[in-house]
């Protein structure tokens, strides 16, 4: 019987660091279950987008603070032109306002730089198997901040969403793209897409992260 072969996840590494990003990679490079795959290296914001477009890795560990500019900013251009990659922020720096505009930017996580390399393994595996890994506190903050800096507008309450369009944002809180949501719903991707469009509107969100966020929060309001 042949024994079927995973595709290793292919990540790339952005920090200013060598020593840092050297430290990761053997960490990865030790991990086979499924086995992990450093493609591409970046220092600086510029080196991290163009290697991310070269390369369309399956997930981007990025540091917030770069040479020549903000990693949110890089953040914010890599999900743009690559809606499949997946990033995490991997940083040093824990504030309300980075962690939001982490997530407003696209990315799926926030992690600091003090995370154990066991804890690091399983954050990606959780980022492969297409969930968010922001922590319940983290989550809770994020959403805060989106209700002040919108005025207290942010439309928190997901009864203002019908059925369906809850269906469809559980399974893009659950990391689902619109295709792999079309397919377990039975809708056509620009269906999903409609629907989504409709649900930014009534929660006053802009980004797939904004609004799987406040799903996790109004489901699960306890963190349990």
């Amino acid at each position: 019987m042949t024994e079927t072969r995973v595709a290793p996840l292919r990540i790339v590494l952005v920090d200013d660091s060598e020593l840092v990003r050297r430290g990761i990679k053997s960490v990865l490079l030790a991990e086979t279950s499924p086995r992990m795959e450093v493609v591409g290296e970046a220092g600086t914001a510029t080196q991290a987008v163009s290697e991310c477009v070269r390369l369309k890795p399956d997930i981007v560990l990025l540091d917030i603070r770069l040479p020549d500019g903000s990693g949110i900013d890089a953040c914010r251009k890599i999900v743009d032109q690559l809606p499949n990659t997946r990033v995490v922020m991997l940083t040093s720096y824990s504030n309300d306002s980075f962690i939001y505009e982490a997530v407003s930017a696209g990315a799926l996580g926030y992690l600091m730089k003090e995370i154990d390399p066991t804890g690091l393994v399983h954050a990606l595996h959780d980022i492969a198997a297409g969930r968010s890994i922001l922590d319940p506190d983290a989550t809770s903050r994020v959403l805060r901040l989106l209700r002040t800096k919108g005025n207290g507008e942010l439309g928190s309450d997901l009864s203002t969403l019908s059925h369906q369009e809850r269906r469809v944002l559980a399974q893009v809180a659950d990391g689902l793209t619109n295709k792999q949501v079309g397919e377990q719903l039975g809708l056509s991707e620009n269906t999903v897409k409609n629907y989504l469009m409709n649900v930014f509107d009534k929660l006053k969100v802009k980004r797939r992260a904004q609004a799987a966020a406040l799903y996790v929060q109004q489901s699960n309001p306890k963190g349990d």
